[in-house]
């Protein structure tokens, strides 16, 4: 499997039941390190052979990228026929790792996009809804306070996931699809024919 954008590859874990292999790609200035880093290149260009691998995952990435499109493809070139792509993107979230950001998706521009490159959307999803966006970034918000007294009491923190336990529950109220903060889409790269 390709991680591409991986920083420090935090679904390596996870991932490892599924996968002999997880092949982690970044550029040589992330600010997340090159610890975890198996081939140093872009997005747009991954040293790799084409039809090297058999799946792929790209999470919270094509924000960061100037040409989403161009990245997609490059994806689709170093994966198998009818290999798997599992993509995240924000739709709402703060600007973050400036300047390089970007992009924010709805689900019909993930489709475009993955479409144009070249796969099949299997299946889209909202992670969260108003609630757990609102209060997610409320939290995100409220960690600039964490400082002196607070952070030794852990009081932000503390507040921060309970606002996300209330975001989640809220989230039972309203419908998650208009209100993501971020979409995960599982996509196969089509087969030629």
């Amino acid at each position: 499997m390709i991680d591409v954008g991986c920083g420090r590859k935090p679904y390596k874990a996870m991932m490892a039941p599924f996968v002999t292999e997880h092949v982690g790609v970044d550029h040589s200035e992330t600010r997340h390190g090159l610890e975890s880093v198996d081939l140093v290149g872009t997005a747009y260009s991954i040293p790799a052979p084409d039809q090297a691998f058999d799946s792929s995952i790209c999470t919270a990435v094509l924000e960061h990228l100037e040409e989403p499109g161009l990245a997609l493809a490059e994806i689709n070139r170093v994966l198998k026929p009818g290999a798997p792509l599992i993509l995240s993107a924000p739709f709402f979230w703060h600007l973050h790792e400036a300047p390089r950001d970007f992009f924010r998706y709805t689900p019909y521009g993930l489709r475009h996009l993955l479409e144009k490159a070249g796969f099949e959307v299997v299946e889209m999803k909202a992670l969260g809804g108003f609630g757990v966006m609102q209060m997610t970034m409320l939290a995100h918000f409220l960690l600039l306070l964490n400082r002196g007294p607070l952070r030794k009491l852990k009081v932000i923190v503390i507040l921060g996931a309970l606002l996300q336990l209330a975001g989640w529950w809220l989230d039972r109220l309203v419908p998650r699809e208009n209100w993501a903060w971020m979409h995960i889409c599982v996509a196969r790269k089509v087969e030629a024919g």
